[in-house]
Order: C-alpha cells, then sequence, then structure tokens
C-alpha cells in the first residue's frame, strides 16, 4: 500500500487560525480593505481587550467635562487657562516620551529628572553674561551632550554588565542630584542662576516658554504642518498600496488628516485669542512647536525606522530578538541615551517656565510624573508596547489633573491621590488588555 502524501508545512493551511484570530492579532490597518472592515477589525480588538487610547481618551474627556463644571466661573476651558495648562504639562509630556524608550524596552529610568535638571543647569549657567557668556544654541548642545553621556554611561552598565536598571537608574538618580547642586555653585549666583536680564541669550532660554509666535505666522504655520504630514501620510499610504503592500483604506487616511486639521484649527484658535488682561497676548508659544518636533522626531524613529522595530522586538521578547541577530546592548544603549537627552529637553523647558535653576528642584517626583504619563497614556509596563504619543496624552491627563484642582485650591496631597488611582487604573486596564489578548491568541506548533 502506497504511504499516504505528506502535506508540505510551507503551504499547510494553519486551520487552527480562526479569522476572528487574525483580527485580534493583526493591526486592523494591515488586513482592512474598506472602512468598515477596519471598523468591525478595529472593534473585534477593543471586545479582546485592546483598548488602545480610549481609556485615555475617555480620561482627558471626563477631565473636561468635571474641571468645567466644578472650576470657579467655568474658567477651565478659557483660552488662558488652556495654554497655561499646556505650558505647565509641556515638561511631565517631554520626559514622559523620553521614559517611554526605557518602558517598552521592559526596563525603567528612575535617573531622568534629575540627569535632565543637570544638563539644564549646565545650560543656564553657560549662558550667564557675567560668566562665560555663551551663545545659547552651544549652551543648549552642551547640557543635552552631558545628558547623552550621562544615558550611555547607564545604558552600557546596564546592558554590558547585566545590572538591573532599577539599580543603576536609582544609582544615577543620586550621584545625578549630587552633580546638579554643584553645578548649581558654579559662578556669583549663590546657588540660583537665573535668565532675567536683557542679554539676548538669556532671553532666548527664558522665551522658549514665555514667548509666542505672531498670530498671523501661527496659522501660516500650522497650514504648512498639516500640508506637509497629510501629503507624506497620503503618500506613504500610495506607496505602499502601488508596491502592493498593505495599508490603510484611503477613506480612513483622509479621516486622519482631517481630523489633524481640526485640532491644529482648534489650537491655534484658541492661542491667538487675547489672553491679556492688560494689553495684548496672543499666538502660539514656542513651546507647542517644540514639543511637535519632539514627537515627531520620536515618532518617527520607534515606528518607521530599523532601530525602532528593535526595540519594540526586544521589549517582546528579548531572547527571540537575540536569536533573530539584533544587537541587544547596542539599542538598549542607545536607548537610555535617548531618555537622557529627552530629560534634557523636558529639563530645559521646565528652567524657561522657571526663570532659571534653583536646587528646589523636584527631580524624583518629575520621574515618577513621567512613568506614570507614559503608562496612563498607554505605553505598558511589560515592555513591547507603547509611542510617543502616549507620553502626550498621559502629561495632558496629570496636567489636567492638577490644573483643575489648583483652580479650586485644593491642597497638593490630594493630587496626588487622584493621580495614583489614575495611574493604577491604568495598569490595571494594560493588565487586563495583555491578559484577554493573550487568552484570546493561539499557540502554533
Amino acid at each position: 500500500m502506497a504511504e499516504p502524501k505528506r502535506a508540505d508545512p510551507a503551504t499547510a493551511v494553519d486551520l487552527t487560525a480562526a479569522p476572528e484570530v487574525a483580527e485580534k492579532e493583526v493591526p486592523p490597518a494591515l488586513v482592512a480593505q474598506s472602512l468598515g472592515e477596519y471598523v468591525r477589525a478595529w472593534s473585534s480588538r477593543i471586545r479582546s481587550g485592546e483598548s488602545g487610547v480610549l481609556p485615555v481618551i475617555a480620561a482627558m474627556v471626563a477631565i473636561l467635562v468635571v474641571f468645567t463644571i466644578w472650576s470657579p466661573n467655568h474658567v477651565f476651558l478659557s483660552p488662558v487657562n488652556l495654554v497655561n495648562l499646556f505650558q505647565q504639562s509641556a515638561v511631565v509630556m517631554v520626559l514622559a516620551m523620553g521614559e517611554g524608550f526605557a518602558l517598552v524596552l521592559g526596563e525603567i529610568d528612575l535617573s531622568v529628572g534629575f540627569v535632565g535638571a543637570c544638563g539644564a543647569a549646565i545650560t543656564v549657567q553657560l549662558v550667564q553674561p557675567v560668566t562665560t557668556r555663551w551663545p545659547w544654541w552651544a549652551a543648549i548642545i552642551a547640557g543635552l551632550a552631558f545628558c547623552a553621556v550621562f544615558g550611555a554611561i547607564q545604558g552600557t552598565l546596564i546592558t554590558r554588565l547585566r545590572l538591573p536598571s532599577f539599580i543603576v537608574t536609582l544609582g544615577g538618580y543620586l550621584i545625578a542630584n549630587g552633580l546638579f547642586l554643584i553645578i548649581l555653585n558654579f559662578g556669583p549666583f549663590s546657588g540660583f542662576p537665573l535668565l532675567a536680564g536683557s542679554d539676548a541669550n538669556l532671553q532666548a532660554i527664558y522665551n522658549i516658554m514665555a514667548g509666542n509666535i505672531d498670530p498671523t505666522l501661527s496659522w501660516i504655520l500650522a497650514g504648512v504642518v498639516v500640508a506637509g504630514l497629510g501629503g507624506f501620510m497620503w503618500w506613504a499610504d500610495h506607496r505602499r498600496r502601488t508596491s502592493g503592500l498593505v495599508a490603510p483604506p484611503p477613506s480612513l487616511t483622509y479621516i486622519k488628516i482631517g481630523l489633524i486639521a481640526a485640532v491644529a484649527v482648534v489650537v491655534v484658535a484658541i492661542c491667538n485669542t487675547n489672553r491679556a488682561s492688560l494689553g495684548v497676548l496672543a499666538g502660539v508659544p514656542f513651546v507647542i512647536p517644540i514639543v511637535l518636533v519632539v514627537l515627531a522626531a520620536w515618532t518617527i524613529l520607534l515606528e518607521r525606522t530599523k532601530y525602532g522595530r528593535y526595540v519594540y522586538a526586544i521589549g517582546g521578547n528579548p531572547e527571540a530578538a537575540r536569536r533573530a541577530g539584533i544587537n541587544l546592548p547596542i539599542v538598549r544603549t542607545v536607548a537610555f541615551m535617548l531618555c537622557s537627552v529627552t530629560a534634557g529637553i523636558a529639563m530645559l523647558l521646565y528652567a524657561s517656565l522657571l526663570g532659571g535653576m534653583s536646587n528646589n528642584v523636584q527631580g524624583g517626583q518629575y520621574v515618577l510624573y513621567a512613568v506614570a504619563a507614559a503608562v496612563i497614556g498607554g505605553t505598558s509596563l511589560m515592555g513591547g508596547r507603547g509611542k510617543a504619543l502616549h507620553g502626550i496624552l498621559g502629561g495632558l491627563v496629570i496636567g489636567g489633573i492638577n490644573n483643575g484642582m489648583n483652580l479650586q485650591g485644593l491642597r497638593f496631597e490630594y493630587q496626588y491621590i487622584v493621580t495614583g488611582l489614575v495611574l493604577l487604573a491604568a495598569v490595571t486596564i494594560d493588565a487586563l488588555s495583555r491578559r484577554g489578548s493573550s487568552s484570546g491568541s493561539v499557540t502554533r506548533v
């Protein structure tokens, strides 16, 4: 009797891979050929526990509704308060984007608060006209270079010596705290170098937060950004379709471009409202395009480059990434460098907001807020999942809570309690979504 033919493993159909399972495991934008198919696949992923950014969007809506009703004279949604809210939240948002590099790897960096403060203190000291008189751009580069070196040293200890990131960065937190105090004591400033004065270099750093773009120019730049970003999104998706690769449905691309345009119009309209009680104060603050540039740069790096794919691969399964030929030490070390450099940018924003630097910087509180903002925004503490956008969303949630409670005159202890409860809710949602996705997945032999 002839031996029955065996199926070729390369062409065999996996009968265990049901279509509904594929919908849960593959992003809907990659398999949907129409907007209806995308919505159905997206709904299936939500039902399976993959809620994405929906929880943080719901939290932001709840914050808007509660504090608009609760705030004195309903000032929470006033243009003055909304601009202040974004400026106050910018530090946490940028710090959270930096912390995201460590969290996506499944690691943590506890040192970002004081490492970034060291970089900002270096910049503020170097632009002082009575001492070093450095140009503002060179002083910024020097401060960020310090952060990069510090992050590289921490990353090397973690990756080469295989030390726990928690311990290494906790030590880095203490070392950077001490260095920060030493840096502040350079020069004749008694530990409090300021950005006050008419010197152009001092004003350049101070105006990062205090300066505004001309209202007319704000509209022009917003149009250029929307047109450029929309054109890039359309071209990228069109190129994939013409190359025979999977791409989102064209209608979905147009909806995304429309949403971006709507957000740009709302933001510019709010910022161009006169926010001064006397005189005129209008225009988009400089800090908004700065934060957007950081967001765009880190989004492209994580989602459009080979390095970003390596980061996600290591965070998802380090051993599988190593077997695939990924250089884990280099990728991890660079991630900690980027984390520290981003912290330097964030604390430079803090120095501009404060009008200088002082030894009252709460580096420990800021690192906790950075981790909380990233997790609240949607980044997983377990690694392998997270975006730069999550830091923006989580930072707005924390900023909204603090701003709304300050309007009510509530004490800081209540702000900490509410922020902690929101963080616990975010971690719970992340754990439940991972449990739901793993229970709905199929193990293939």
